[in-house]
């Protein structure tokens, strides 16, 4: 079986286990402890970013890469279309999704993390203390803002993310107002990159991630609430209707990773 080594809230691994639902392919997740887990990630990999994907004897680094592997490997449910013009344009938005739609959205997250204690601690793994929960919430915001400003995650970044995010959701919905998927008439690697990245802007309205149930339809304030993305939020909520399969019997009705064990 296909083993995916992921951090349960990491949109980039959420793009992937969208990738492997739509494709239809039985895979594990193991959840990559960080620090100490990233470790055997690095001794499998060569590297310690999540997700890795490892089918037998191969391991493959990085989301694209892993989509791209698996569509090589497992071409039935294609992710790319066959016409050269469209092929080319889903590349595009596919690295237009992890290279802004991502970084972007992962700044503009922690923005809300450092300013709305109850979003903060939404965040936390579903089986953390409730005594971590109570001191993660009590740290004040200006102080995480603080922090934050020292490793590109200030309140002009912030700003910045967040004026970007908002022309990227405007133009997603002009996009797919017409149109059922970003390119052509069937989901590709386009569709399902821009709906696993955008989980830092709004998680989903149903319980496919291992987070508490309460965080469903929740996310960045100014950004998931607003009406005029809605169209967008609406069309993802489809899509992970019909591409993306809630685990039975985990945990907290997510994929219910198991956790690396390091020696």
């Amino acid at each position: 079986m296909l083993e995916l080594y992921q951090f349960e809230a990491s949109a980039y691994s959420e793009k992937v286990k969208l990738i492997l639902d739509y494709k239809q392919l039985p895979y594990k997740a193991i959840e990559v402890t960080p620090g100490v887990g990233q470790i055997e990630l690095f001794q499998m990999s060569g590297q310690r970013k999540v997700p890795v994907l490892k089918d037998g004897t191969e391991v493959v680094p990085d989301s694209t890469e892993i989509a791209l592997y698996l569509e090589e490997k497992y071409p039935e449910r294609p992710l790319l279309p066959t016409d050269s013009y469209q092929k080319g344009l889903c590349l595009a938005i596919e690295d237009w999704a992890d290279e802004s739609l991502g970084i972007q959205g992962r700044k503009a997250m922690i923005g809300a993390f450092s300013q709305h204690p109850n979003f903060r601690t939404a965040l936390l793994p579903a089986a953390t203390p409730d005594l971590v929960k109570n001191l993660v919430g009590a740290v004040p915001g200006d102080i995480l803002s603080i922090l934050g400003a020292g490793v590109g995650f200030g309140p002009e970044d912030i700003k910045e993310a967040t004026r970007v995010l908002k022309q990227a959701l405007k133009s997603l919905c002009l996009m797919l107002s017409d149109h059922p998927y970003l390119v052509g008439d069937q989901p590709t690697l386009a569709d399902l990159a821009v709906a696993g990245i955008t989980m830092y802007i709004k998680f989903p309205s149903s319980q496919y991630v291992d987070l508490p149930e309460g965080i469903c339809g929740k996310g960045v304030p100014g950004l998931a609430d607003d009406i005029s993305y809605q169209p967008f939020f609406d069309w993802r909520d489809r899509l992970y209707l019909a591409c993306r399969k809630v685990r039975v019997g985990a945990p907290s009705g997510g994929s219910g990773p198991t956790s690396i064990n390091i020696d």
